[in-house]
């Protein structure tokens, strides 16, 4: 896959965004963040000398694309509404993964002033502003797993109370609407109040990861426990036998005719599932002892 990759990165750096037959064939902010991360990973545990200067030049790209706020504005996806996105959070983690492999060349103060701008954009009550593919005013629980990841992983490179603290107010404010069954509605207003009645599954585990997150991060048992809920939430919505083509997707939205990937299975909603998954088999494994907050 990242010798694919590799094969149709941009010669400055970029990565197309949209499948791979999309037009415009333009580089993307956001898709080349995310296929950073992935660089990142491939030189940093499987082959430094093969991915080394791919994610270089893909992270130098994001450096020399950003504004001097800290925003990305030049290489928008035109697969989403216009706009500023606070959520290309994301796309600052990617940075912080290369300035692990390649340190002293910029990268992580270039995401941090990223997620500082996005932090501008969160709400006293943790919710954040320009949040969103398509609907600003009631962003997906999906984009808002991004902006919140994106906090977190900052800081992890820069263990800031001020980071710590934009992550806990979001935090705080998707617990509070978490049902009991592990619910969490697909979209959600400035008053954390549902604003669809169908859950985005992708958003929802890489929700529950962040909660694991955290809950290592502060030791607080709440995060832990809502994130097993969410988990299990989505686990009940795969099909676990039956025709190959569904055995084992996760759909966009549940019901399955949602808004968000409707009537589709997703392969980054797998992904996360796998992620979410794996975190809480390692907490379980860690058998940490948390408090109640």
């Amino acid at each position: 896959m990242l010798d694919w990759l590799v094969s149709i990165q941009f010669p400055e750096g970029g990565f197309q965004g949209g499948v791979v037959d999309a037009l415009p064939r333009v580089p993307v902010t956001f898709n080349t963040g995310q296929i950073l991360l992935g660089l990142a990973a491939g030189a940093a545990e499987l082959d430094r000398d093969r991915y080394l200067e791919s994610m270089r030049k893909a992270a130098q790209w994001l450096v020399d694309s950003q504004d001097s706020d800290g925003c990305w504005r030049r290489h928008p996806t035109p697969f989403a509404k216009p706009g500023e996105k606070a959520y290309e959070t994301h796309v600052a983690w990617g940075l912080f993964e290369a300035d692990r492999v390649l340190p002293g060349l910029g990268f992580g103060e270039a995401g941090l002033r990223q997620v500082r701008w996005a932090i501008a954009c969160q709400h006293p009550n943790g919710w954040f502003e320009k949040c969103c593919l398509s609907d600003a005013e009631r962003p997906l629980t999906h984009t808002l797993g991004y902006v919140l990841r994106g906090i977190i992983e900052a800081y992890r490179l820069v263990p800031a109370d001020d980071l710590l603290a934009a992550a806990i107010r979001t935090a705080d404010g998707l617990l509070g609407v978490l049902e009991p069954d592990g619910r969490l509605p697909g979209r959600l207003d400035k008053e954390w109040r549902a604003a669809a009645p169908w859950v985005c599954l992708t958003g929802s585990v890489q929700i529950a990861h962040c909660w694991f997150l955290l809950s290592d991060i502060t030791g607080n048992a709440r995060y832990r426990e809502g994130a097993r809920l969410a988990n299990r939430y989505v686990r009940r919505t795969l099909v676990i036998d039956g025709p190959p083509e569904i055995r084992g997707g996760v759909k966009g939205s549940f019901p399955v005719d949602g808004g968000y990937g409707r009537f589709e299975y997703l392969n980054w909603a797998c992904k996360f599932m796998i992620d979410a998954n794996r975190m809480e088999l390692d907490n379980l494994a860690k058998g940490a002892t948390d408090r109640v907050i």
